[in-house]
């Protein structure tokens, strides 16, 4: 299973330190409302919010979007 993070961060480089996050598979800079965007891969549902946790904790962090894959 996997799910998209968004990031608001005006730090740089912090899809670089995001990379660093367990279960992250891509991590990379983006434009527009938000200033990253994270791919992870999870086994259960649960395990989202240990890692967006770990996320939020980061300095620089303002905030998170989360969006979990649907396969229909």
């Amino acid at each position: 299973m996997r799910a998209i993070i968004l990031v608001k961060s005006p730090k740089k480089l912090i899809a670089a330190r995001l990379r660093k996050i367990r279960c992250v598979v891509e991590s990379f800079p983006v434009s527009g409302q938000f200033d990253a965007v994270v791919v992870i891969s999870i086994n259960e549902l649960n395990e989202i919010k240990d890692i967006t946790t770990m996320i939020q904790k980061i300095s620089g962090v303002e905030r998170t979007e989360t969006m979990v894959e649907v396969n229909t």
